[in-house]
């Protein structure tokens, strides 16, 4: 009778036999796939005391495959970043840092593409309290990251941690503003999510009010939208991921609550709740004619 190692070597074997079927006898194997295939197998063999927990195999693998993303991969998107105009005042900076709920805000001049610089709310906090403080914008003022989207989160993470910035803006290939990423987006690509007391509970991100009537945070993915409503509602740009990056793009603005705009399957997409900087809640009309429940 064969025993669970038996077993065990076999399916290595079977593996390793199917590898070289695929790439050949002459492909080396890797030391990175040597490492997966290991983590697989213990996936599927009985937990020994002492070995590493689901949770650090997850981290394995994501460290694993950690090297090829970029900076576009991990940014917070164009649509989703919150920022402040550089004609702010001082309690409407203030006011900005309380509704954003970050520690950092970049500060833009005549749009998004313009962003000069990014204040801290530590500096804020100094200057609302000392009043020898300059509380201009220009004089809170700090100077963030400016990279390439195609540069590696390894080498994005290396110059974060050497030039003690924590917060870069992604460029494309025209200069203009790709997204947004922290050093805490790069780290949660190995530890998974990071949320603190201030974020806010993901759950009710969609709701179906009645028949062919919908509620969504506008923080929603757009995939999951498609699975649960309508695959019809898609975006053109590729790099539009929430709901509220669909509405903001297909309205060329942030639209005010009471306000919508149409999409070309015939959804009307209405703004529920917005400020002056997002969308924050869309509510989804069904086309006219269209069944009963999706």
């Amino acid at each position: 009778m064969a025993t669970r190692n038996d077993d065990e070597d076999g399916g290595s074997r079977l593996w390793r036999g199917m590898r070289q079927l695929i790439f050949g006898d002459d492909a080396e194997p890797t030391l990175r796939g040597q490492i997966e295939e290991a983590i697989e197998e213990a996936e599927e063999s009985r937990p020994v005391a002492g070995d590493l927990s689901p949770t650090e195999r997850q981290m394995l693998k994501n460290l694993l495959h950690f090297g090829d993303q970029t900076a576009s991969d991990v940014c917070v998107t164009r649509g989703e970043i919150i920022a402040v105009p550089a004609t702010i005042s001082f309690d409407g900076l203030i006011a900005a840092f309380a509704d954003a709920g970050h520690s950092r805000l970049p500060v833009y001049g005549d749009s998004l593409d313009e962003v000069i610089g990014m204040i801290h709310i530590k500096d804020v906090f100094v200057a609302k309290f000392d009043e020898s403080r300059d509380r201009s914008i220009s004089a809170l003022m700090r100077t963030p990251l400016f990279v390439p989207e195609s540069m590696g989160v390894i080498e994005l993470l290396a110059r974060m941690r050497h030039e003690r910035i924590h917060l870069a803006i992604v460029v494309d290939e025209f200069g203009g503003t790709e997204g947004l990423v922290t050093i805490e987006d790069v780290v949660e690509e190995i530890v998974g999510d990071i949320e603190d007391e201030h974020d806010e509970e993901q759950c009710g991100l969609l709701t179906m009010l009645e028949d062919n009537l919908w509620e969504a945070d506008a923080r929603l993915e757009l995939e999951e939208l498609r699975e649960t409503v309508d695959a019809r509602l898609t975006a053109e740009d590729d790099e539009v991921d929430t709901v509220g990056g669909l509405t903001f793009v297909l309205a060329g603005r942030i639209l005010l609550p009471g306000e919508s705009v149409l999409h070309p399957s015939g959804w009307r997409l209405e703004s529920v709740e917005a400020d002056a900087r997002k969308i924050k809640r869309v509510r989804l009309h069904a086309p006219e004619g269209a069944p009963d429940a999706a």
